[in-house]
């Protein structure tokens, strides 16, 4: 996939030879017992690098970045031949980059040194977040395929995104779903076939992704019911003229925009976000949901400026947790509730074509919750109260700085202690 156009301009994927493979972060010991100096200087290293206090003792984490800024992180152990075995994804949000990951991404490789890579995306960064979720879909289903092959020893794959990066992670797995990436053609992403109906190759990647064993798909603070009225943007507070005017001028953030205000009927047809509830002809968005052994949805209760705490842990408002029912752990003490739903089957589907009508609102908000709650989902409900970084909620969820979010570590270590290799 190294050099393919994608439909968000000429942006190529993520080339991964080219990259700093000298970055060395953190080192467990001195490579020369005898020279004491050489250890001296290490431990000097070791308290100026705060991030260093997160890495394994018994080896160095190696970061490769390419020219557009993407960058893998795993860990080499020493002795032993190192082939990880489990890719993780991790995608941003609005105007993020993949540095926003990487805190999350050292502590999952502190905890599972062996058999993680974590690749932190950067196909979609700042100002490429405006290109709409099905722009940026496509675009990191490429890197996907791109980072898989630049890692041969992947068995399992599991995706980690944040606020919209959530959203571009559903619409990516779609694409790749039942891809077999080795009859990829090089240039436009489309699978060569000899036009014979192979059904025992198409049974092999069956609920497959890109190949890969699909395990866990996380979200943090995603939009997934998009932004549209009901107090989905505690910004506007619920006053129905300022949420009005919003999504009158959603095409201020382009196409991602009118995703998320569902403004956007493309050749007569529902929202894009509504059409992700669903299978259709070309992209199995729920099967390839489906596919995953988990789902798992961490939400705001409170503080969260920009995504709803509905929205975000997919559930009607009349099903939130009530206030009484909100605990905090000692361990996670800004996790207050934790929830295993059971899929749901629905009595009856609506027509889609139903929801083309821009005041369908209500409509529109039932059919994607609907459709997602056809699948089982795991829901922690996360609150910063007391914290003096609750008013950067949205950030803090994700430890998008270290200084900045840091009371949002205990999220990420709740991630890490449920995560299945």
């Amino acid at each position: 996939m190294d050099g393919v156009e994608s439909e968000g301009g000429s942006r190529t994927a993520h080339q991964v030879p080219d990259v700093r493979s000298d970055e060395m972060i953190g080192t467990g010991k001195s490579t020369n017992k005898d020279d004491k100096n050489n250890k001296n200087d290490i431990t000097n290293n070791r308290r100026k690098n705060k991030s260093s206090s997160y890495l394994p003792k018994f080896g160095c984490l190696r970061t490769e970045t390419d020219k557009k800024g993407n960058f893998d992180m795993e860990v080499d152990v020493e002795g032993e031949p190192h082939a990880p075995s489990h890719l993780v994804i991790m995608i941003n949000g609005i105007i993020g980059s993949a540095q926003n990951w990487r805190f999350a991404a050292k502590q999952f490789l502190k905890h599972y040194p062996r058999d993680l890579v974590v690749h932190c995306s950067e196909s979609n960064s700042s100002m490429l977040t405006f290109d709409g979720v099905d722009v940026m879909g496509k675009r990191l289903a490429e890197e996907v395929i791109t980072v898989i092959k630049h890692h041969p020893t992947v068995q399992k794959i599991s995706f980690v995104g944040h606020s919209l990066g959530g959203l571009v992670a559903r619409y990516a797995i779609a694409k790749l779903y039942g891809l077999d990436i080795s009859r990829v053609s090089q240039g436009n992403g489309a699978s060569q076939t000899d036009g014979l109906g192979d059904k025992c190759h198409e049974e092999k990647f069956r609920c497959k992704i890109a190949g890969l064993e699909p395990v866990n798909f996380i979200t943090s603070a995603t939009p997934h019911l998009g932004s549209r009225g009901h107090r989905q943007v505690p910004v506007f507070c619920g006053f129905q003229s300022l949420e009005k005017v919003a999504a009158q001028t959603s095409w201020f953030l382009g196409r991602t925009g009118k995703h998320l205000f569902l403004t956007d009927h493309d050749d007569g047809r529902p929202p894009l976000l509504v059409q992700m509830v669903s299978d259709d002809e070309d992209l199995k968005f729920m099967s390839a949901l489906q596919s995953f052994r988990r789902r798992i949805a961490y939400a705001n209760t409170h503080f969260d400026h920009l995504v709803g705490w509905s929205s975000s842990s997919i559930r009607h408002r009349r099903e939130l947790p009530k206030r009484k029912h909100l605990s905090r752990d000692d361990r996670y003490p800004h996790i207050v509730h934790v929830e295993t739903s059971k899929a749901t089957t629905s009595e009856q589907d609506v027509s889609l074509e139903n929801k083309v009508d821009g005041c369908e609102d209500i409509d529109m908000e039932e059919e994607m919750l609907r459709g997602l709650s056809k699948l089982s989902w795991e829901r922690v409900d996360v609150n910063f109260s007391g914290s003096k970084q609750r008013f950067l909620a949205h950030s803090t969820i994700q430890v998008k700085s270290y200084w900045i979010n840091s009371d949002g570590a205990d999220v990420i270590q709740h991630m890490i202690d449920n995560f299945l290799l």
